[in-house]
Formats: C-alpha cells, sequence, structure tokens
C-alpha cells in the first residue's frame, strides 16, 4: 500500500532556511577538515549536504545519549568516502564539539578517512563500497521483525558505488521481505572517482531499475530541501516495499570552478578552499548556532540479552557413531536457540545441506533465507548483529563464503560479533568436484582481523563450537564437514577457545599427528596402522585453528622428539600446517612435515580422493615413517 501524501505538513520558511543553512554549514566544516588533514574528498561530502541537514535535523528520531540507543533511528552511509560530512552532522547536533572536526585522518583520533565502530555514533564501518545497503537491510529487518519497533533506517549510496552487484542483491533482499521500515538514498552527482558514473544524470534509469526490484521510488532534486522533506515524509507513509529517493546532485556543490568538474574526487581544496568558503558562507542566513534539536526517539525497542548463552541440553551422542559435524550445526543451532530467542539463522538455499534448515523447522521466525547472495548475507547477518540484537549464525557452502570476503574483512573492521559456517570443507566432499571444494577457508578466516576459527571434529564439538561463537567475541567462523565422522567425545566433555585436545597417546609416542575433521579421522586410522609396526603416535586435535594451542602442540612435540606431521584437507597455504610451523617457528629442534591437498582436485569418491592427493591414512602412515 502507498500512502504517501497523507497529513503531511510543509515546512515553514523560517525552517526550510535553516535547513539550507546547516546544509551549508556542513559544506563548510568538510572543506576546513579535508584541508587541514591536506586529503578527504570534499566534493563528494558537498553533494549530500542537504540529504544531511534534512535527515538529520528534520526527519530521524534519536538521542543523543547514547546516539546507538536502541530506539533511535539507524544511519549508514554507504559511500564511506564522505564521512567529513558526516562527522559535521553529529558534530553539529551537539554530540561532540565543532573545533574537534579539525582532527580528522589524524593518528590516534577516530575521525578516521572512513567510518568505523571506534565512534559511537557508527553501527558499521564502510568505505568499501556497495556494502552499507545490506548492512541497512539487516538492522530493518531486525527492526520490523523482531524488535517490532519505531525505529527507521536510512541508508545513503553513491551513484558510483550502485555499480555493485551487492547494491541490488541487498535491493532483491529489502523488497523481498517488504522493508518498508528502510529509505535507501541514492546520491546521483554524477561524477565518479575517474571519469563519470555509467548513468551520469540518467535519474530515469535509476527509477526504472529500482522499480523493478520493487521499492518505491522517488526521483528528486537532491539539493532541494522541501522536495526531501516531502520525500521522506513520503516514505513514512509507504507501506509493504521499502523507499528508494533518487536525489540528482552536484559533486562540489556550491564549489566556485569545480562543482560538476572531474579530477576534484579525493582532494583537498588546497589553496581554493578560501575562495570556497567565502561562497558558501554567503549563502548562510544564520551563522550562529541553529539551536534545532533532533526529533526524539520512540522508546519501544524491546530490552534484549545476548549474553552468556548455552545449548539447552548437552550433545547426546554415543562415541563412536558416525555423524557428519555438518549435521550436528543444525543440532548445535536449535539448542542456543531454544535458549535465547535473539538466535538467528542465516543462508543462502543451502540449508538442507548445511542443516540450518533444521534450526529453520524447530524456530521459523528466527531464520532468514537469503537465496543465492552470498554477499548480501553476509551484510545482512553483520547488520543483524549490530548493537547487540541478535547473535548471527550465517551459513552456507565454505567454498561460496570466499565471494564475500570483503563483506567479511569490513565486518571485522566494524567490529561485527557475527558467526559464520561453512559446510563442504575441502576434497572429502567427493563427488561435486573442485569448484565446491573449500581449499581456502582457514587461510581466509585466518587472516581477518580479531577472528575465531573452529574446525571440530566431531558432533560433539561442533555442538560445542556453535555454543562458544555464540559467546565470542569478534568474527567467527566454525568449519564444518560433509562426510560423517566418528563421535570421539562424550557429551560433557569441556572446551574452550584456544584449548587443543590430545586424542591419543602413550609414553612411547614418536611423532605427533595434528589433524581435523577428516583427517583426524585418517589419523586415528593411521595410528591402528603404525601400531602393528609398533609405532605410536600422539593425535592432537586443535579444536580452534586460530587461536592455536601452541603450550599442548609444543609439549606434545618435545615428547616426540620434535617431529610432527601435520595433515589437512586444505591447500597448504594458509591452513592448519602453517598455524602450527608459525606457532612454533622460534622452537629449536622442531621438524614439521606438512601434508596438504597440492594440486588442482577433481571429482571422485572422498576416499579415493585422500588418498590420491596425500591425505589419507596411508599417507599419515609414510609421513610418519620418513621422520623415524
Amino acid at each position: 500500500m502507498d500512502g504517501a501524501g497523507e497529513n503531511y505538513h510543509r515546512p515553514d520558511a523560517k525552517k526550510v532556511q535553516e535547513l539550507n543553512d546547516i546544509a551549508n554549514k556542513l559544506r563548510v566544516h568538510s572543506i576546513q577538515s579535508t584541508n587541514a588533514s591536506n586529503s578527504g574528498h570534499p566534493t563528494s561530502c558537498c553533494s549530500a549536504a542537504e540529504i544531511m541537514s534534512v535527515l538529520f535535523f528534520h526527519v530521524m528520531r534519536y538521542k543523543l545519549d547514547p546516539p546507538k540507543d536502541a530506539s533511535n533511528d539507524r544511519f549508514i552511509l554507504s559511500k564511506g568516502h564522505a564521512a567529513p560530512v558526516l562527522y559535521a552532522a553529529w558534530a553539529e547536533t551537539g554530540l561532540f564539539p565543532v573545533k574537534d572536526l579539525l582532527q580528522l585522518r589524524k593518528m590516534g583520533h577516530d575521525l578516521e578517512g572512513h567510518p568505523t565502530p571506534r565512534l559511537n555514533f557508527i553501527d558499521v564501518g564502510t568505505g568499501s563500497l556497495g556494502q552499507g545497503l545490506s548492512n541497512a537491510a539487516g538492522m530493518a529487518y531486525v527492526g520490523k521483525y523482531w524488535d517490532k519497533a519505531s525505529y527507521r533506517t536510512y541508508c545513503v549510496i553513491g551513484d558510483g558505488e550502485s555499480a555493485e552487484g551487492s547494491i541490488w542483491e541487498a535491493c532483491a533482499f529489502a523488497s523481498y521481505y517488504k522493508l518498508d521500515n528502510l529509505v535507501a538514498i541514492f546520491d546521483v552527482n554524477r561524477l565518479g572517482q575517474s571519469q563519470a558514473a555509467s548513468l551520469e544524470h540518467n535519474t530515469d534509469v535509476y527509477k526504472a531499475r529500482l522499480e523493478g526490484f520493487g521499492f518505491h521510488t522517488i526521483v528528486l532534486d537532491g539539493h532541494d530541501v522541501e522536495a526531501l522533506c516531502k520525500a521522506f515524509h513520503d516514505a513514512s507513509t509507504v507501506k509493504g516495499k521499502p523507499t528508494a529517493i533518487v536525489a540528482k546532485t552536484f559533486k562540489g556543490k556550491g564549489i566556485p570552478g569545480i562543482e560538476d568538474e572531474l579530477n576534484w574526487h579525493g582532494k583537498a581544496l588546497g589553496g581554493k578552499a578560501e575562495a570556497a568558503l567565502k561562497a558558501i558562507g554567503d549563502l548562510i542566513v544564520n551563522k550562529g548556532p541553529h539551536g534545532m534539536l533532533p526529533n526524539p526517539a520512540v522508546n519501544d525497542a524491546p530490552a534484549v540479552s545476548i549474553a552468556n548463552i548455552k545449548l539447552s541440553e548437552a550433545p547426546s551422542y554415543k562415541k563412536g557413531d558416525k555423524i557428519a559435524t555438518r549435521k550436528a550445526y543444525g543440532s548445535g543451532l536449535i539448542k542456543i536457540g531454544n535458549s535465547n530467542q535473539r538466535v538467528v539463522a542465516l543462508d543462502c538455499d543451502t540449508k538442507n545441506s548445511t542443516f540450518a534448515e533444521d534450526f529453520r523447522k524447530v524456530h521459523p521466525d528466527q531464520f532468514i533465507e537469503c537465496f543465492i547472495a552470498e554477499q548480501n548475507m553476509v551484510g545482512v547477518a553483520i547488520g543483524c548483529a549490530c548493537r547487540d540484537r541478535t547473535v548471527a549464525f550465517a551459513s552456507t557452502f565454505a567454498c561460496f563464503l570466499s565471494r564475500a570476503y570483503d563483506q567479511i574483512r569490513m565486518g571485522a573492521i566494524s567490529q561485527t560479533n557475527a558467526n559464520f559456517c561453512g559446510s563442504h570443507a575441502g576434497i572429502s566432499i567427493g563427488e561435486d568436484g573442485p569448484s565446491q571444494m573449500a581449499l581456502e577457508d582457514l587461510a581466509m578466516f585466518r587472516a581477518v582481523q580479531g577472528s575465531t576459527v573452529f574446525y571440530p571434529s566431531d558432533a560433539v564439538s561442533m555442538e560445542r563450537a556453535v555454543e562458544l561463537a555464540a559467546n565470542t567475541k569478534g568474527i567467527c567462523f566454525i568449519r564444518s564437514s560433509r562426510p560423517a565422522t566418528p563421535v570421539l567425545y562424550d557429551g560433557q566433555e569441556e572446551f574452550r577457545v584456544g584449548l587443543a585436545k590430545v586424542v591419543k597417546q602413550s609414553d612411547s609416542d614418536k611423532v605427533t599427528v595434528i589433524g581435523s575433521g577428516i583427517t583426524l579421522a585418517e589419523a586415528v586410522e593411521a595410528s591402528t596402522l603404525l601400531a602393528a609396526d609398533s609405532i605410536n603416535i600422539r593425535i592432537i586435535d586443535p579444536f580452534t585453528i586460530k587461536p592455536l594451542d601452541k603450550d599442548t602442540i609444543l609439549a606434545a612435540a618435545k615428547a616426540t622428539g620434535g617431529k610432527i606431521v601435520t595433515v589437512e584437507d586444505h591447500y597448504p597455504e594458509g591452513g592448519i600446517g602453517d598455524a602450527v610451523a608459525g606457532a612454533l617457528c622460534e622452537e629449536a629442534g622442531i621438524v614439521i612435515k606438512k601434508l596438504a591437498v597440492r594440486d588442482l582436485p577433481r571429482s571422485g569418491p572422498s576416499q579415493v580422493l585422500l588418498e590420491t592427493f596425500g591425505i589419507d591414512r596411508n599417507a599419515i602412515v609414510a609421513a610418519v615413517k620418513g621422520l623415524l
């Protein structure tokens, strides 16, 4: 239903002038702060000035203490390079002194070149373009379906970044889920970094595309304060679909000789700043304090707690039974979902393979189907986890998470606590072939700042990994496997992040073997073969690859003459072997033999592939004997 125009009260001339004055003050601040740092994007700020003025001083409902209050409207600046205008808007609200804007981009100051949550008014880091709308969609989904609150979500998107496919993934998601509490504002300022954007000022094409994606779409002059006020009001009355505002603007608006000109992207004005500041300053009627306060938030977001989430019951598997860890992932999710209604699961149409489907069957209202759009799924998960409103678990084949690596990287910059489970790891998936085999995922997630990387080897440890991830700060990755592997632990076994398990040991062990998942199962089989030759090995299950339990591994290495074999269903770069080598690189007298997938794999039966690529029990036997 479209209720555009209902109960609209046009702002009077005084309010319009004040909003125009604030917009020009935002331009002044953006020019001054970027000149002070001799870097930044003042022209990108100038195109969005009226949008920011109207949003922050006419439309949005929020309180300043704290700026991340659960009931506050959300704002995401997807075009993060325009950070100075966002900082200027918050300074004009009185959140911090205007003079602090001159610390932009200075070492040790949190007004960085692109926004990060080091600032108490930033929910997600932006600046890697094309990602903000997915984050916004996650926030809006939480607001509409879980918080059931009045707050709305606004996202400003640059026209250049709308070339990113992730923007349109987010549009499809927002439309499908009828996110009528979401407004996407496209700042169509025509110019990119090195040339004009592909559509330049062809706003009709933007309109057609957005309407095709199911958005209520309004095209307007992005420098017309009255038109913006009316458009945002109309958006608030639209039901059953999100709104897009296509704002025709000019890069460098208000700067003589620079407005709508190329070659000014990402450059401070330098010697041209004085004339620009005078020209813009002459347009400001009220040069003093504006006295405008934010509209008050509607305090109807519920209080939630996501602390100390536990499995509703202990794992109840029988030792020796074979259970795929991907199956246990679904079981673990169900159990923490039983304990806390703020546990949410997301998937990309692989839920019957990742076993997130089991969670959906028990907790349908806590599940989000994201369809085949992994970049958007990751962004939505990060948005859902913002402000500690939910504990998000996003799953798909581990190999497909690689296409969303930039979103994951930005998640770390956003200080997200989102969790990711990648299934179908390695060549052990068998006949599906190399396009479905994750062989880089451990390296990928180990490189993410502040991440925790779980690699459970049986069903019990998988359920405990899910429980631990729900309570661990930062990005968590859980690697699950397709083949069924033997249950190694009883349900009361304690697991901790960074604590390895010694699966097998004796007083006469000759070599330490370290593996996870399918290769740990192969190591156990290899130990039987070696025992027939009177060779005992110590077997270690790392449980977490990051952080790695150096103490347990080092003690085992010393007990086995400094001889270690690592074996992994992963490429040799960045996985278990490299983690072990990195942990022990300063220890003398240790030799590490790395078994890993060293060639491009192919389709075939799982066990045949393990043998062919040298990570099966026989390869382990040969490696151990080669060290003796």
